[in-house]
């Protein structure tokens, strides 16, 4: 035993242990995520519970979402008792005020609730989900029940979801457009007038336009007039809630409704995969509470993207020239010394000189030379996608310095020299030997800076990550990524929905979803980067040996 300890395997064996407990937890962790984010999209059973109110039983309708375990003290100085306590989803916003309730075990009247045949579960464009049972189903004169009125439902919501899809197209990307093109016209004319080159033939031409794009408006207006009209047409559906209660639900507010009690395995899995397609696809809508994290997601990958583009030439230039150009020394040591401390300064600190730099001093020095006319409305002196991405650059460049640094610093002298004796020039040799050799070590660093940039959200609140965009920075319209427009990011999408939330028990299983597809992204841009980096050290191993 002592010799084992003389000879250090002990430190081995503890190596591995902690390698082996934190690749546990890793995975751990992750399978939690992925449990309780999946578990969003499932369809949950709906039950019926009695509730004991003193001489009247009340009725309580939803899905169980979390029991708890709370401590009663019946009698001073004795031990707890503990009672069960159930978290349950009863929807109804509109007639509740809230959506979820606490249900101590005690004032049940049976222990095991009973499953409420044929409840509906209808989600609705706001107020949340109704839990209920049909009741009828109205439209124009003509009232439905029972078989007719399942039929008729399902055409009445396949129309309204015809109709909202359409007049969300216009209004996003037709009228979208136009007012874009509006608004462009008027910094047009401010910058014609600023630069005294406006004249009657460029009045006459902007006027022309104008007249053109407001006729535009006013079409698509006036379609989705139509479709307002066609939508009020639409029926609306009374449900019979718990207590006896009837509610009117417009048919043009439903977004999807289904009856988990009666589904069968293969429509819960239908409807898990078309919950997932959807989350992925749609806006948010309630406070960020309820639907979709399409902008969110599309803002997460352009920032990292475009970071990306940002930060690789600006590290590998900088480990260039401290490798291959800089002589040693104290000037050297302390730049070298400086970097390794910048790695570790405080996220926040770049989001602050992000905001005082590139924001007040570059943008506004960029929008007093370029787009003087346009002020006081700043163009890029006001947090955006570009100053997000050069501040996450720069929280990001040590990381690919000292890894392109490293990278360098392995390949042989010898092929150095090999190249400047076949008559190569310096920067020929780094062009075409040192730079493609260190090209793994480079991938290496972007992993670790594309990991970093993408969890990170101090920052990012400072220099142009919102709430809500009410646009994507990457759309149709020339010159189609715009630098200049705030964005969503997944990162401050968690933080808003988990902390920020009025509804903290209908916001916990969005977080975990948004945080699964955060991973998810990361892992796959990493995944992409990886399969690059194999690739250049098979293409360049030979070359090594």
């Amino acid at each position: 035993m002592k010799q084992w300890f003389q000879k250090g395997e002990h430190w081995i064996w503890m190596s591995s242990a902690m390698v082996a407990l934190s690749v546990v937890l890793v995975l751990g962790l992750f399978a939690m995520i992925t449990y309780k984010g999946m578990v969003h999209f499932w369809p949950h059973t709906v039950y019926e519970y009695q509730l004991n109110n003193g001489s009247v039983v009340e009725s309580v309708v939803g899905e169980h979402r979390e029991t708890k375990v709370k401590e009663v003290y019946e009698v001073a100085g004795q031990a707890p008792r503990l009672v069960d306590q159930l978290l349950i989803k009863v929807g109804n916003r509109d007639i509740y005020g809230i959506d979820f309730r606490w249900l101590n075990a005690d004032d049940l009247v049976e222990a095991e609730p009973k499953i409420a045949s044929d409840a509906v579960v209808i989600e609705r464009f706001e107020y949340g989900n109704v839990y209920g049972w049909y009741h009828t189903l109205k439209v124009g004169t003509q009232t439905f029940s029972g078989s007719v009125l399942v039929a008729e439902l399902a055409k009445q919501v396949a129309e309204g979801k015809r109709l909202h899809d359409a007049i969300k197209a216009i209004e996003k990307s037709d009228i979208g457009y136009v007012n874009y093109q509006l608004e462009q016209l008027r910094l047009d004319e401010k910058r014609l007038k600023s630069q005294d080159q406006w004249n009657s033939e460029q009045e006459q031409r902007h006027a022309d336009e104008r007249v053109v794009l407001e006729q535009q408006f006013r079409d698509f207006q006036a379609q989705t007039q139509l479709l307002y009209q066609e939508q009020s047409t639409l029926g609306e559906l009374t449900m019979r809630v718990s207590g006896g209660q009837l509610l009117n639900v417009p048919i043009k507010n439903i977004v999807h409704y289904w009856q988990p009690n009666e589904m069968s395995l293969g429509e819960k899995m239908g409807f898990f995969f078309n919950g997932i397609g959807r989350f992925l696809s749609e806006d948010p809508r309630e406070a960020n509470t309820e639907g979709g994290i399409f902008p969110a997601m599309i803002g997460t990958i352009t920032m990292v993207l475009i970071m990306t583009i940002l930060v690789t030439p600006m590290g590998v230039i900088a480990a260039v020239y401290m490798r291959e150009y800089a002589k040693d020394g104290p000037v050297l040591r302390a730049v070298r010394i400086s970097i390794n401390n910048l790695a570790g300064v405080p996220s926040i600190v770049f989001g602050i000189f992000g905001l005082g730099f590139f924001v007040y001093i570059l943008g506004g020095s960029i929008d007093e030379l370029f787009y003087g006319y346009a002020l006081p409305s700043p163009t890029f002196g006001t947090p955006g996608l570009l100053w997000a991405s050069l501040t996450m650059a720069l929280l990001t460049l040590p990381v690919v310095i000292v890894s392109t640094e490293e990278g360098l610093s392995r390949i042989p002298r010898s092929l150095r020299e090999g190249g400047l004796a076949l008559g190569a020039t310096k920067i020929e040799v780094i062009q075409k030997i040192v730079i493609p050799m260190a090209l793994p070590a480079i991938m290496t660093g972007l992993i670790l800076a594309v990991a970093r940039a993408a969890g990170e959200v101090a920052p990012l609140m400072l220099v142009g990550v919102v709430k809500l965009a009410p646009e994507l920075p990457v759309d149709a319209i020339a010159p189609f990524v715009h630098l200049d427009r705030k964005f969503m990011h997944l990162g401050f999408h968690i933080y808003d929905v988990g902390f920020q939330s009025p509804n903290v028990e209908a916001s916990q299983p969005l977080v975990y979803a948004t945080s699964l597809l955060l991973v998810l992204i990361i892992v796959g841009l990493n995944l992409g980067a990886i399969s690059i980096r194999n690739r250049l050290r098979e293409k360049y191993k030979a070359l090594e040996h």
